[in-house]
């Protein structure tokens, strides 16, 4: 009985309803976010071995809020937002900032070099068992296997290439940990919002908040950093980072929450190892073996299996 009324349910979550786009749509949108997001590996990589990490998010944040403030007040919006809600949308960009974007910095800076992509392999998860919780979503058993098959893969992925494990590694692992239990709620805790007011203006207001609060430290760094040795491509590294990131795959992560629930959307996740490898391959030369294929098709099995 409790598998038929579950199935029944995900049935519902896809039906099409007025005015809403079709799933096929949505899952190219989600797709192309993802690809666009697995770039960030390879691109922020360059940037950041020629930036100090504290510097180059600092100006990140800034040309994000910038562009994403300017839109805002370009466009007319006919509910204001309520200032209840604004609080809320301040806590948003306390989890984006400092506790996703910084804490991963100061993470990674304490662990092995594999260590945060296998961490962050865990995302889906999190989402799965938080929109579980907070936001009372059905639990969907083939959606739940999905995401278990999936991090299979994407740990056959990630663990030819990862570091040695340790005890040196252990509070940078625990800071990176923090980093994603907070993109987690950021995605599930902002849906609510996204669905009142739209996912322009809370992932606008949410970033403007969050750097605000970064903004003293990271203008601190920013000017002790010595800039005679970056280049126009480490520039070019910050503004994907910036526009690319913070803007089109962010908003575009928060739109799709309107239209699917936030455990559907955390399976397409791991869509981003197997396309940052990729990308690893062809443009810095890394090898891929057999396990790269192997857990490629791992991952992708269980995104389908989610799926069906």
């Amino acid at each position: 009985m409790g598998v038929m009324t579950q199935g029944k349910a995900s049935l519902d979550t896809r039906a099409a309803a007025p005015g809403r786009f079709s799933d096929r749509y949505l899952m190219t949108v989600v797709i192309l976010q993802q690809a666009a997001g697995a770039m960030c590996f390879p691109i922020s990589k360059y940037g950041l071995d020629i930036i100090e990490p504290f510097t180059f998010a600092f100006y990140r944040f800034v040309i994000s809020s910038v562009v994403l403030a300017a839109i805002v007040l370009l466009k007319k919006h006919d509910i204001p937002i309520a200032r209840s809600d604004y609080w809320k949308i301040i806590g948003l960009g306390f989890l984006i900032i400092p506790f996703n974007q910084t804490l991963y910095l100061l993470g990674q800076s304490l662990t092995g070099a594999g260590h945060g992509a296998m961490l962050f392999a865990t995302v889906p998860v999190w989402i799965l068992l938080a929109a579980l919780l907070h936001l009372k979503e059905k639990f969907v058993w083939r959606r739940g296997l999905g995401v278990a098959v999936a991090l299979v893969g994407v740990f056959v992925i990630m663990k030819a290439g990862a570091s040695e494990f340790g005890k040196e590694y252990f509070y940078g692992d625990l800071i990176i940990l923090v980093a994603v239990i907070a993109w987690a709620y950021y995605t599930v805790l902002g849906k609510p919002l996204v669905r009142k007011y739209g996912a322009l203006r809370v992932t606008a207001y949410a970033l403007l908040s969050g750097s605000v609060l970064y903004f003293p430290f990271g203008l601190y760094m920013a000017m002790k950093f010595d800039y005679s040795q970056v280049t126009l491509g480490a520039w070019g590294s910050v503004l994907y980072m910036a526009v690319g990131i913070s803007v089109v795959v962010y908003v575009v992560w928060y739109w799709l929450l309107k239209y699917w629930e936030a455990s559907r959307i955390a399976v397409y996740h791991n869509i981003q190892p197997v396309l940052a490898a990729a990308v690893a391959f062809v443009w810095l030369g890394e090898p891929v073996g057999w396990s790269f294929v192997v857990g490629s098709l791992i991952a992708l099995s269980g995104i389908v299996l989610a799926e069906v």
